[in-house]
């Protein structure tokens, strides 16, 4: 079962989201906070996979819970911001906190439940039309907040592929193309868990926390 905490200023977003995803077989609600302290407080007693996490809340907001959730080692749970509106401040800030990836308050059940799945199999939420707006962004300059969590700020030689197999490089190049393990087997001609064990190795490689961090290190750091 895939653990989920919400986290939301208004009890009827939290009672709507509850709905939604406890009528899955493979999820289940845990908990729920109405603000970042909460949150914080929550996840560390709770221990959930996933933390769908309002934004903008009074107090302690979400990116600031989320970058406390993060950096916390004794908690494992990836977050996904949940926002009202798609800014770009909200999704750097997200991005420089940790977030594991974006969903806006007007998405459809489907694209929640699907969220939940995709961050709790270790996998980055970016749709491509962010993720282009990631790369922009962080390939040119640090993010608003300062370094992206999980990122190695040192300088490196130019390249993606230092310490990398050819066949990581390879594979951290499709990721950073917005692609997913199942297209990666697909334009390779191998096995999504072989997939699977590539992205791993090349995210303890790199230090990157995810996927995200991941993408914003391959464009940082050479073509791809």
């Amino acid at each position: 079962m895939i653990r989920v905490l919400l986290v939301d200023d208004h009890a009827i977003m939290r009672a709507g989201f509850r709905m939604i995803l406890e009528a899955q077989d493979d999820i289940t609600v845990v908990g729920e906070a109405a603000d970042g302290a909460a949150a914080v407080a929550a996840a560390s007693a709770l221990r959930p996979d996933v933390i769908c996490m309002d934004v903008q809340m009074t107090g302690i907001d979400g990116i600031e819970a989320t970058r406390r959730i993060v950096t916390d080692a004794a908690i494992e749970a990836a977050a996904v911001n949940v926002m009202t509106f798609d800014r770009d401040d909200y999704l750097f800030d997200a991005l420089a906190a940790g977030a594991s990836g974006f969903l806006l308050k007007n998405a459809g059940p489907e694209e929640l439940v699907t969220a939940v799945r995709v961050a709790a199999a270790g996998d980055a939420l970016l749709a491509p039309e962010v993720t282009r707006r990631v790369i922009e962004r962080f390939a040119s300059a640090p993010p608003p907040s300062g370094e992206l969590v999980g990122v190695p700020a040192t300088s490196v030689s130019p390249g993606i592929a230092v310490d990398l197999t050819e066949r990581e490089a390879e594979v951290l190049r499709l990721v950073a193309q917005a692609m997913s393990n199942a297209e990666i087997a697909q334009r390779l001609f191998i096995g999504e868990a072989t997939v699977k064990t590539h992205v791993s190795n090349v995210l303890q490689k790199l230090g990157a926390r995810d996927r995200v961090a991941a993408v914003v290190y391959a464009h940082r750091h050479g073509p791809t």
